[in-house]
């Protein structure tokens, strides 16, 4: 394509303005042209103030708009899937928050509509597109066999009646915090793990709080992922790999653009980097812009998301809890 990548939002969610429409301002390539919103005067408000030229009277407009080229898809972990693939239908490429999909089955479905229809869809995994990762994914080789990779994402969220608490919108501490901590644990093993083995403790039936799985790669090696929204895991941002010949630590891999650790141990010596890039946020529109104008690089792609879908499915049952789905909505 040629000329500005015009992008809409399918609701006015708190994530978008960090996520998506400052870093447009930063992105020439880039506009933010509507917002749609099921309460029209909420997307009203999001769109005055954050000059945004068109609002929907819902998301099936903001679809039908033919200015439109893509659209991010920032609407709870339930909605993901089905408005995803609307937007597919429609034509538009799509930057989806993370989780992509509720569930494996729904990621396998997204899977196969973007490949029919050729057009991008991009889970929203912004740390995997710092520098950070590929430095990680550099120093790893030299570190020898695994033997352990562990990762962990957890952040108090002492507000039991938000929507990741809701069991009907897909929510739960292993779906929005643990996609990270499995996507991580996925990138930095190289391999795809099994679970061996999970504890969930609950807020409410259904719904995990916190969430510590054991997994196994193919080569043997462990790994641990630990997921909470609130638990005495106030605030877990760290990945470790371990290998016969040394070891990785990052402490905020989510973010490092704010601040980062990353040591290196090897041959008795530690040493630590820092890794220079931009806001997450800001390489991962840059990449999106690039896969759909001219086919660059998309690092988590729909493949990827079904692969740790099937993961998180898996953490879910091994902790005697049914995956999150159609199934459990009101």
């Amino acid at each position: 394509m040629s000329g500005l990548l015009h992008i809409g939002i399918l609701g006015a969610a708190r994530i978008a303005p960090a996520a998506l429409v400052g870093p447009a301002r930063s992105v020439p390539t880039v506009q933010v042209t509507a917002v749609a919103a099921r309460d029209r005067a909420r997307a009203e408000q999001f769109a005055a103030k954050h000059r945004i030229g068109t609002v929907h009277a819902g998301y099936a407009e903001l679809l039908a708009d033919p200015r439109i080229d893509a659209v991010y898809n920032p609407l709870p972990n339930g909605l993901h899937a089905e408005w995803t693939l609307a937007a597919l239908a429609a034509g538009k490429h799509v930057l989806c928050e993370k989780p992509l999909t509720a569930n494996a089955d729904e990621a396998r479905a997204v899977a196969d509509a973007a490949a029919k229809t050729g057009l991008v869809v991009m889970e929203a995994f912004h740390y995997r597109y710092h520098p950070l990762i590929a430095r990680a994914l550099e120093v790893i080789p030299q570190l020898g066999e695994a033997r352990h990779v562990e990762t962990s994402m957890c952040f108090p969220l002492p507000r039991f009646g938000d929507i990741r608490y809701d069991l009907g919108l897909a929510g739960g501490a292993m779906m929005d915090a643990g996609c990270y901590a499995v996507h991580a644990l996925r990138t930095l093993g190289r391999a795809e793990p099994v679970v061996t083995a999970a504890r969930a403790t609950l807020r409410k039936p259904g719904v995990d709080r916190l969430m510590v799985a054991e997994h196994r790669f193919p080569s043997g090696a462990t790994g641990r992922t630990t997921a909470s929204l609130w638990s005495r895991h106030v605030l877990g941002l760290t990945a470790r790999y371990t290998g016969s010949e040394g070891s990785l630590k990052i402490f905020n891999y989510l973010v490092p653009s704010v601040f980062h650790r990353f040591t290196i141990t090897r041959g008795g010596r530690t040493t630590h980097e820092r890794i220079p890039g931009e806001l997450t946020y800001l390489h991962q529109l840059r990449a999106f812009a690039a896969a759909v104008r001219d086919g660059g690089p998309n690092l988590t792609p729909p493949a990827d998301s079904v692969a740790n879908m099937e993961v998180i499915d898996a953490v879910y049952r091994a902790a005697g809890l049914d995956p999150r789905g159609a199934a459990t909505r009101p």
